[in-house]
């Protein structure tokens, strides 16, 4: 669990949200609460990300209601759901509906605890694959075609002469393109580069020599 993230707890029974206000920040977890998913929704713009917690039954929109809209809003925040006794069918649609996990009432503080750090865990996760792979299209976006040709070569596992024969050109310019293609993706190494390669998905790309003749 990160420091800067925050838990989103939406109830509208102020004793419950006041409860686990009071659990989380003994934890040392910043919590923020909302009396309903409405007014959860109108602070979306300008809350910090991190994990919700919600309770599944609550007077005009419902849990379930709130996930199926921030499904439409596009936000991945992890979503807990918190159901009370014979709600548990309800939970089970809100787990088919993206929900990270539910809890029964009552529940022990520490199993709360930990399904929320599993969920924040799980979304650090996804959040630092997702800038990673941004960051290689970004890369990738600046080579010129011959630089992404020699690329596909290297992905491919092809040496410097088979790739400068599918292509046409001598070895010594493969090396020169190989070299620029390293400066721009900012690898370290030739396995470096091509496990950003395969994350940026350049897969079965490279052209056949039978192809490349035919040019």
């Amino acid at each position: 669990m990160r420091s800067d993230d925050v838990v989103h707890v939406i109830d509208d029974d102020e004793a419950m949200r006041n409860s686990l206000a009071f659990l989380l920040r003994a934890a040392k977890v910043e919590v923020q609460t909302y009396e309903s998913a409405t007014i959860f929704l109108e602070s979306l713009q300008k809350i910090k990300p991190g994990c919700i917690v919600t309770d599944v039954r609550m007077p005009g929109m419902s849990g379930i209601d709130l996930l199926k809209r921030l499904q439409q809003l596009s936000v991945v925040m992890p979503v807990i759901v918190i159901t009370g006794h014979g709600d548990v069918p309800l939970a089970v649609e809100a787990m088919k509906g993206g929900a990270a996990d539910f809890l029964e009432k009552p529940f022990d503080d520490d199993v709360l605890l930990a399904a929320i750090r599993v969920a924040l865990n799980v979304q650090a996760t996804h959040s630092e694959r997702h800038a990673s792979r941004t960051a290689i299209h970004n890369k990738l976006a600046v080579l010129s075609n011959r630089e992404r040709e020699v690329l596909e070569g290297l992905v491919a596992g092809h040496p410097n002469k088979t790739i400068a024969y599918d292509l046409g050109i001598s070895p010594r310019t493969v090396e020169i393109y190989r070299a620029n293609v390293m400066t721009k993706m900012e690898a370290k190494s030739l396995s470096d580069l091509v496990r950003m390669a395969l994350i940026g998905g350049i897969l079965d790309t490279t052209p056949s020599s039978e192809s490349s003749k035919t040019r």
